[in-house]
């Protein structure tokens, strides 16, 4: 062995003294470790809500409601009959069960390829945070005279009416069924207390007023991350095109102002 080499496996006293001092962990110190690690968790969960989630629950959205589209437009069609004045009367299917998948939602003004699954109920856990849009089932079906009411996320969970804000007036809202395309106009936006049901009433907002039209609400919360209030679009429909084969509503490619 050569003088004055290290000996391997073996410390020194001060060596040892150091080893043991870093060895000690304090209450204070294993907290503070536990709160900057759930301190990341739960920025990385709040990142995975607000993008990553956003783009996997909308995907999800786009490839059920496609899948539904092409469903429908193979399906076999009964002959519709002809309208006397040239528009055809809405088909009113009847309402459908609680997270009931019946219809697609499109609105051109949120992109060419938005589309969304609409169900039956408008909870968190049954509709909204699974499906995408939910339909609050005391109100009318898409093309009955009345109020079609619906509801969906701003933000988190692909947030369907994100941009809810940014509709502007005439801009086309068209809802997609087994029956056909129901297409309804924008008209206006308001904001209004969270328990404001009156929004949902068959004439919005006039609850004692007999029904001669057919309205849509769409309600979501508002400000951003806040159940402070809602907010509330109203439409009115303009016609009904019945299912046939490669045939869609001239209002999905009309060029918006």
């Amino acid at each position: 062995m050569t003088a004055g080499a290290p000996i391997t496996g073996t410390t020194t006293r001060r060596e040892r003294r150091r080893v043991r001092r870093r060895g000690r962990a304090t209450v204070g110190s294993v907290l503070g470790e536990i709160l900057v690690t759930l301190g990341v968790v739960m920025l990385l969960y709040g990142a995975w809500q607000l993008w990553i989630g956003d783009v996997l629950y909308g995907a999800s959205h786009g490839a059920q409601a496609q899948e539904l589209s092409r469903e429908w437009a193979t399906a076999p069609i009964e002959p519709a009959p002809e309208p006397e004045d040239g528009e055809a009367e809405p088909v009113v299917l009847p309402q459908p069960a609680d997270r009931e998948v019946f219809g697609n939602l499109y609105v051109p003004r949120w992109g060419s390829d938005y589309r969304v699954p609409i169900a039956g109920g408008v909870t968190r856990a049954g509709t909204l945070d699974t499906i995408g849009v939910g339909h609050y089932l005391d109100t009318e079906m898409p093309g009955e005279v009345g109020n079609f009411g619906l509801a969906a996320h701003r933000t988190t969970f692909g947030k369907p009416f994100a941009d809810l804000q940014n509709l502007r007036v005439g801009d086309p809202i068209v809802i997609e069924t087994e029956a056909g395309w129901y297409t309804y106009r924008f008209r206006t936006l308001e904001y209004v207390q969270p328990d404001e049901y009156e929004v949902l009433a068959d004439v919005p907002q006039a609850p004692d007023v007999e029904p001669g039209e057919r309205y849509i609400t769409m309600t979501s919360c508002s400000p951003r991350f806040s159940l402070a209030e809602r907010i509330v679009a109203y439409g009115v429909f303009e016609s009904f095109l019945p299912r046939a084969a490669d045939a869609a509503p001239p209002a999905l490619t009309e060029e918006l102002i």
